[in-house]
């Protein structure tokens, strides 16, 4: 087979590539489907670059290989050599006139999985490694690489650093949920100690150590010596969950800045968001045309709801006068120091205001220990961002920067002071007012795909009794 450079299909359906009609060129990618008859095939072919296929037509009579041609079935990779000419049919602007054709792999039509359409989302998550091949999920893993950029691109372009927080930890954050041990102890017959307890200063860290929950504690440490800091990594949490919104293994983006009170908090997450929503919009098109068409018929005007919106701001005491006075019949009863629910967030999001709603100054009792204190004596600097669909889709909060407010509030809560005594000393060396949200980036993906199980958006995702790809 003739030597060209490789083309992309993503590059060869853009508009401007019509210098490129008339010459020979290589595509590579799998077949999507093949039909025709014994005077001329096409073949559909896609690499992954873009949710379009490009079409391959097969003068049969003139081609060499008929064995070779009857291999290329659906799910099969192969390399084409052709002419780019001007497409006779509807549906695009150019098609290749195949010359040569090399066939890398093969898929039996009766065994590969993804033979036919119309598969279920959950189909395809018994057979993870190969639904990245399908038309949905090529489009969420688009997405998914477009929003990733964009988070890097939106903090380098705002002076923040990258900070790369531990994996493998001492602390559990805020007690933000059931954590997953990391440990090299004989598990049938661990070290005791004197009191019958498993002594973990036999463990490789000589300590007991887990997967973070959270990278915002070691970020808040960055933030007192960088400024502006952002992490972005995995996080774990061993709850045994199997709603449609929770992971054991998730992505989060956490920023944090020193001389941010909750006011600069809000505006940077309102920022923040809308530029992320923008970004797709504007790169992403046809990947979010495709997921409004197959799943979500008002995604499109949702994700044009956040750009073009003022966020409502108000304090939660305002919203929960709001949702007590509504007359509306929620499950879970409200009243002034109650953790809000999803149907009371979406109900001011979707139905109050119309809009995104950022609340502030919730009850202490419900909130971390990090929050800093209002001097009403009941409420704590927290934020929390909602969004239609999903609620809540940032929480943060202005820390408290004062060294005896937050021991008293460490001792109040009982957290062992020698799990976060490094974390007490920034408060004693060179303190300053800082503050900081964590945004979930598996749940900012379902907002802008459309989709309605978190394990859609990921690539592999970690669930109970689930680990296998």
């Amino acid at each position: 087979m003739k030597e060209l450079k490789r083309s992309r299909v993503n590059d060869l359906l853009k508009k401007d590539c019509r210098d490129l009609i008339g010459k020979e060129i290589n595509v590579k990618g799998w077949v999507r489907t093949k039909r025709g008859n014994k005077n001329v095939a096409f073949i559909a072919l896609n690499d992954g670059s873009i949710i379009h296929n490009i079409q391959v037509v097969v003068d049969v009579p003139a081609f060499q290989n008929e064995e070779l041609l009857r291999n290329v079935t659906t799910g099969s990779c192969i390399s084409v050599n052709g002419q780019l000419v001007e497409s006779k049919g509807k549906g695009q602007q150019v098609e290749i006139l195949a010359s040569e054709i090399t066939l890398y792999g093969t898929a039996d039509p009766e065994k590969y999985p993804l033979q036919k359409k119309g598969h279920t989302l959950e189909f395809l998550r018994e057979i993870a490694h190969l639904r990245p091949r399908t038309n949905t999920f090529g489009a969420i893993f688009r997405l998914r690489h477009a929003l990733s950029f964009a988070i890097h691109k939106y903090f380098n372009d705002n002076g923040f650093y990258y900070l790369h927080s531990p994996i493998i930890t001492g602390s559990d954050a805020e007690g933000a949920g059931a954590m997953f041990r990391v440990t090299t102890l004989d598990f049938k017959s661990p070290p005791m100690d004197e009191g019958g307890n498993i002594d973990y200063s036999k463990d490789f860290f000589g300590k007991e150590t887990n997967l973070t929950v959270s990278g915002q504690l070691e970020g808040e440490l960055g933030a007192l010596a960088l400024s502006n800091i952002y992490t972005f990594g995995p996080t774990f949490r061993a709850e045994n969950s199997n709603t449609a919104r929770h992971l054991a293994e998730f992505w989060m983006i956490e920023p944090e800045m020193a001389f941010f009170d909750i006011h600069d908090n809000m505006d940077l997450a309102e920022d923040f968001l809308k530029y992320l929503i923008g970004y797709i919009m504007e790169h992403c098109e046809d990947d979010l045309l495709f997921l409004e068409k197959m799943y979500d018929k008002e995604l499109m005007s949702r994700l044009k709801l956040i750009v073009n919106s003022k966020f409502e701001r108000l304090t939660y005491t305002e919203a929960i006068d709001i949702l007590v006075d509504s007359g509306q019949q929620f499950e879970f009863p409200v009243k002034w120091g109650v953790d809000l629910q999803s149907e009371h967030e979406r109900y001011l999001v979707e139905k109050h205001f119309e809009k995104p709603v950022i609340l502030t100054d919730y009850p202490r009792d419900i909130k971390a220990f990090y929050m800093k204190q209002n001097d009403d004596g009941k409420t704590v600097r927290a934020m929390d961002v909602l969004f239609p669909r999903i609620g809540e889709i940032i929480g943060g909060s202005q820390r408290e920067e004062d060294y005896d407010r937050l021991l008293s509030r460490i001792k109040e809560m009982g957290i062992h002071i020698e799990d976060v005594w490094w974390y007490l000393e920034t408060r004693k060396f060179g303190t300053a007012p800082h503050s900081g949200f964590g945004l979930g980036f598996e749940r900012l993906m379902l907002f802008v795909s459309g989709m309605g199980n978190i394990r859609d958006v990921i690539p592999f995702p970690r669930t109970p009794q689930n680990a296998e790809f």
